[in-house]
Formats: structure tokens, C-alpha cells, sequence
């Protein structure tokens, strides 16, 4: 289970979120919500463990999150193959097959990731997830520059990960139809007198 209690996190220096407390079970997902600029970015890169909190605890995320942020994570002079198997070797997870067929990107596997559509190479991005092994997904709205359908296939994933006994953290404006708790996240934005204490520590 992923744990968070009384996190306050900051984005370039300034708080944006304080006091958030959650859980995410095995074989659950979380929507977070929240207006722009609320910081849905930040605390997923948090629980990543790409940046530290300011307070509070995040507990089962060590080594057990896999993040999809706003840029798609491919390396444009690579195929849709060799990409995924880059990935499938960093994490140790196996084979890619699985990867390419959720996404439907057999008919792609050859070509070079940097000639892809926008919503191609958003899927293959996406496919990066499946490959890595990891139980927990944390994504940054994920279905940007997808179609229709591409989101279903998209949701389908989810629902098989979840199958498997995985959990995620999506941020997203959208319903993707997905048994989900939803947490929104605007009554933890952080009193503007909050960064008072932050700035003290730097005095």
C-alpha cells in the first residue's frame, strides 16, 4: 500500500500543497483533481521520489513507482522496439510483446519514435509503463494528444494493471471511466502565510 500523511510539498521554492493525507491499496486507483497550477505535477514527482516533500511521509513508494510525466520519454532516433527494450532491460522486467500490443503498436514497432504522430508517440510512452514491472503508476495526465480511441486502450491498461493486483496515481480533467477513488486536492493548497517557516530555514 502507498501512504501519504500530513505532506506539504513546493514547486520552485514556494508551497503549493500542505496537510494532504491519503492511501492507495493494492489493486486500487486514485484520481487527483484539482484546477491548474494546483500542484497535481508536484506531488506526483514527489511520490516519484524525483524531489523531496517539505514535511511529511510517503511510505511504500521506494524503488516500487513507475512515473509518466508531460514529455513522452522516448528517444526519437530509436524504433517503437528498440525503445521499449531499452526500458524492459533498465527495469529487468522482460519482454515488450505485451507493451506493443496494448497500445496497438505492432504495425509501428519498426519505425522511428522521433516520425511518430503526437498520439503515437504518446502511446508508446505510455506503453514504457508495462515494461517496467513496477506495481505502482503514477501518471501526469496521460491521455493528452490521445483520441478516442487510444484513451480506451489507455483505460483497458489501467484496468489490467489494477487486475494484476497494481495501483495508480492518475492526474486528469477527464472521466476515463476507471473505478477510481477521486481526490481533489484544492482544500490542501497552501496558505499563502506558509512559506514564512520555509523561508526561515534559509535565513
Amino acid at each position: 500500500m502507498l501512504s501519504v500523511s500530513d505532506l506539504s510539498i513546493a514547486r520552485a521554492g514556494l508551497p503549493v500543497l500542505q496537510g494532504l493525507s491519503f492511501s492507495v491499496k493494492d489493486a486500487e486507483a486514485l484520481i487527483l483533481r484539482g484546477p491548474n497550477g494546483i500542484g497535481k505535477t508536484t506531488l506526483l514527482r514527489t511520490i516519484a521520489g524525483l524531489q523531496p516533500p517539505l514535511e511529511g511521509r510517503i511510505e511504500g513508494a521506494e524503488e516500487r513507482v513507475a512515473y509518466a510525466a508531460h514529455a513522452d520519454g522516448i528517444k526519437p532516433t530509436l524504433s517503437v522496439t528498440e525503445n521499449l527494450t531499452f526500458w524492459a532491460r533498465i527495469f529487468g522486467a522482460g519482454g515488450i510483446d505485451g507493451a506493443l500490443a496494448a497500445y496497438d503498436l505492432r504495425p509501428l514497432a519498426g519505425r522511428a519514435a522521433g516520425s511518430l504522430s503526437a498520439g503515437q508517440k504518446r502511446r508508446l510512452g505510455l506503453a514504457r509503463m508495462l515494461v517496467t514491472g513496477r506495481p505502482i503508476w503514477a501518471m501526469d495526465e496521460p491521455t493528452v494528444s490521445l483520441d478516442k480511441t487510444a484513451v480506451a486502450m489507455f483505460a483497458e491498461a489501467v484496468r489490467a494493471h489494477l487486475g494484476r493486483g497494481g495501483s495508480a496515481l492518475i492526474a486528469t480533467h477527464i472521466d476515463l471511466g476507471i473505478d477510481a477513488q477521486v481526490l481533489d486536492l484544492s482544500p490542501f493548497k497552501a496558505a499563502p502565510g506558509s512559506m514564512d517557516a520555509f523561508e526561515g530555514a534559509f535565513a
